[in-house]
């Protein structure tokens, strides 16, 4: 490559970088701007920190990681790195620490980015695992977006009226088909490839899975619904022995804010109570009530391996591509992501982002639960820090895939691994259903 190209594609990140932290961080304003400094400081959850907590938080990151690691710069304030540290602080408790107020962590964040713009102006793009494609600015970039989909979250458990605004998702543009088999065989789970993912996506690694078959569309409301009428929350013989305790320490009967309405059930969405439509994804059910569901219908839940095969295996060409549709970029026809819409879309609107085994809406509308705890793969190397990934290995966590319509496009892909406690619901989480393959079917 000659120095005038290097120039030129060293340039051309820039620009992509740039343009990436400015996209973000008018996000992370919409969200924060949408209400008071009463509203900011207050604590809608205990599961939830207070807004004014994430809001300086990931300008901390920003300035521990690209001020002070990689442009070597004095620090901006290294009083405050405390309490913002996720670690030492947990969320229940930040309600009670001395936070930056609204208007000191604003310019904060701006005097923060100031530096970061004048690093990215010089910095070459060399070797240094950190730097090198950018990878150091593409993560501050996804843990910024990481955290507005916490807030968006946030949003959702405040009450008082409605102060977020987009426009319903689309109409159905396709018939989908109940379930889709999945032959058996290789695939590459994981990536080597793509320069921003982080650490738990990594390496690329074969697996092998035995046919089965996977629903083609997440669970829906109305599916769900069948579910409770069935008297499926009273009935211990769906869940597990951890479900079924905590089912009945949380009193769940429903997905969280969901209500009675007459005959039917409501769903309170951004301060607004809307019928529960019944071919939309069914959002805000933790792990047990999945696991329950699933089987009460005869099925199970998808392993992690299974969801990302079917989400990313290209049976014409045998590899891994990076989204179900390909490898270009999220656009509003294939998925519903970032923020662009409040809700989950119904099931058949987006079929330009269906996977080619004819998988829908594997992307957007809901993170899906899956039957896999959260590990490492084979070969797996921490890095920047073991605290982004290796910290929460073990049984604690559930893998969750897919993202949300909160989640954004930057921190969203085939391989993206979320994480959560089972128990959690709070979270823009739904699933799908999968089952092992019958012989006459494994054979077609």
């Amino acid at each position: 490559m000659t120095d005038t190209t290097t120039d030129r594609s060293a340039e051309g990140l820039r620009g992509r970088i740039a343009a990436e932290l400015e996209r973000t961080r008018a996000r992370t304003a919409r969200l924060t701007e949408a209400v008071d400094d009463g509203d900011l400081v207050r604590q809608h959850s205990p599961l939830m920190s207070p807004l004014v907590w994430d809001l300086a938080h990931v300008g901390n990151q920003e300035e521990l990681w690209l001020v002070r690691d990689v442009g070597g710069r004095e620090p901006v304030r290294r009083d405050i790195d405390d309490l913002y540290d996720a670690f030492k602080q947990p969320r229940k408790d930040r309600p009670s620490l001395p936070l930056l107020p609204p208007t000191e962590a604003r310019a904060y964040l701006a005097t923060v980015r100031d530096k970061v713009y004048d690093l990215l102006d010089g910095i070459a793009f060399d070797s240094r695992p950190l730097v090198a494609d950018g990878f150091a600015f593409g993560m501050i970039v996804q843990h910024e977006q990481q955290h507005d989909e916490t807030m968006l979250a946030t949003h959702q458990l405040r009450s008082g009226p409605a102060v977020l605004q987009a426009p319903p998702p689309p109409e159905p543009a396709a018939r989908v088909t109940a379930e889709v088999l999945v032959p058996a065989g290789p695939f590459t789970m994981g990536t080597d490839a793509d320069p921003w993912a982080l650490d738990n996506e990594r390496p690329a690694h074969r697996v092998e899975l035995p046919a089965y078959v996977i629903d083609a569309a997440p669970v829906t409301n109305g599916a769900y619904r069948e579910f409770i009428a069935d008297g499926g929350y009273d009935d211990p013989r769906w869940w597990s022995a951890p479900g079924w305790r905590h089912r009945q320490e949380a009193g769940l009967n429903a997905p969280m804010h969901w209500r009675r309405d007459g005959d039917g059930w409501a769903y309170r969405r951004f301060g607004r109570w809307d019928r529960v439509r019944d071919d939309e994804p069914v959002v805000h059910v933790c792990f047990h009530e999945a696991q329950a569901y699933a089987s009460w219908a005869g099925k199970r839940l998808p392993t992690e391996a299974e969801w990302e095969k079917a989400a990313r295996w290209d049976p014409a060409t045998g590899r891994s591509r990076r989204y179900p549709w390909g490898d270009d970029e999220p656009t509003s026809t294939h998925a519903n992501l970032g923020q662009r819409h409040l809700w989950p879309a119904p099931v058949g609107a987006y079929p330009a982002g269906a996977s080619p085994l004819g998988v829908h809406q594997l992307v957007g509308d809901v993170w899906e639960w899956t039957a896999t705890p959260f590990r490492g793969y084979p070969g797996f190397a921490a890095f920047p820090y073991r605290e982004y990934s290796e910290v929460f290995f073990g049984d604690d966590y559930q893998v969750l895939r897919g993202g949300s319509f909160g989640t954004d496009r930057a921190a969203c892909r085939g391989t993206f691994r979320n994480w959560d406690y089972p128990i959690r619901r709070q979270i823009f989480s739904g699933f799908r259903c999968a089952r092992d393959a019958r012989p006459e079917e494994s054979h077609r």
